[in-house]
């Protein structure tokens, strides 16, 4: 198209005969069939309209397409969680941590928080989030705005509302 000097709209077209995961009815694998075959070209910038036609219900469908879109940093339409996958280093619970910070925080548009479990890995896997919740020790928790750390060894007990305290501190809050 740009060879042939055509400025025209190009149409991202996700349906079910394109399906990858055949049979599978689940969000998730409606999620990852239309991440694989679009993601990448929405990461790169390419596209000018999509549409995901997977589903009869046009509310899942669009839930759909804004995940996708979420994901691919296309709109921003809810907070975006970063979390590492865990390891042995971690130093809590992280899927109920990471449950906590989302109850405290998931009503936030256009904010990326990371919830990390070590201090060995976690600022390096969180080098694009906006705030990071990150374990420095047993029962502490370090918090990062961007890279910089910014508070340390706070008691795990009450990281979650230093969190919000912090992203109140740098004007990205919005009450629910």
């Amino acid at each position: 198209m740009e060879t042939a000097d055509l400025s025209l709209p190009l149409w991202i077209r996700n349906s079910d005969s394109f399906r990858l995961l055949a049979g599978d009815d689940f969000f998730s694998a409606r999620l990852l069939d239309s991440s694989i075959l679009s993601g990448s070209l929405l990461c790169d910038g390419i596209g000018d309209l999509l549409s995901i036609e997977h589903t009869g219900d046009l509310d899942r469908n669009r839930a759909l397409a804004y995940n996708l879109l979420q994901g691919a940093r296309a709109r921003i339409s809810k907070t975006e969680f970063i979390a590492c996958p865990s390891c042995g280093r971690t130093l809590f619970d992280l899927q109920s941590t990471t449950q906590l910070v989302k109850q405290a925080t998931g009503h936030l548009k256009g904010v990326t928080i990371a919830v990390m479990g070590c201090i060995v890995n976690g600022p390096g896997e969180m080098a694009d989030a906006d705030f990071g919740y990150v374990g420095s020790g047993p029962g502490k928790i370090d918090l990062y705005v961007g890279k910089k750390r910014v508070k340390s060894a706070i008691p795990q007990k009450e990281a979650v509302d230093r969190l919000v305290d912090l992203i109140q501190e740098e004007g990205k809050w919005i009450d629910p």
